[in-house]
């Protein structure tokens, strides 16, 4: 499942936007050059922003449904990002990584963004309709 394997590389050493395009190349659903695209995004955009883990989520939508994209498909990428992040203030309130990390530090953090990966992993997995 692509959620545990992300999760598997955010606890060992990816960042949460790394950890999430990764998965998504292993399971052959973006090309392996998107990953270090996803570098920059962790920790807020290193500036506590938008969280990194919803940032790889963009990434992997822009992939599946932006200007010539792979796939054929009649909801715009614009809708997508907008659905992605509805889902995940469904889930969380916020998308700003220093208020969804408020308080945490060392491995009380990773525990919770964790739940950021895993979050953004199923909502992605219901909208480009993994079958993994």
């Amino acid at each position: 499942m692509i959620k545990d394997k992300a999760l598997d590389y955010f606890k060992n050493g990816y960042s949460c936007s790394e950890s999430i395009i990764q998965a998504y190349v292993d399971a052959g659903l973006c090309p392996e050059e998107l990953l270090p695209c996803a570098t920059t995004f962790s920790g807020g955009m290193s500036s506590g922003c938008l969280c990194g883990a919803i940032a790889a989520g963009q990434i992997i939508l822009g992939y599946h449904f932006g200007r010539k994209n792979k796939f054929n498909n009649e909801i715009s990428a614009r809708a997508n990002a907008a659905k992605l992040i509805e889902e995940f203030k469904k889930r969380n309130k916020v998308t700003c990584c220093r208020i969804l990390s408020a308080g945490l530090d060392g491995s009380a953090r990773k525990e919770h963004c964790c739940k950021l990966v895993a979050d953004v992993c199923e909502i992605l997995d219901e909208m480009i309709k993994v079958k993994v």
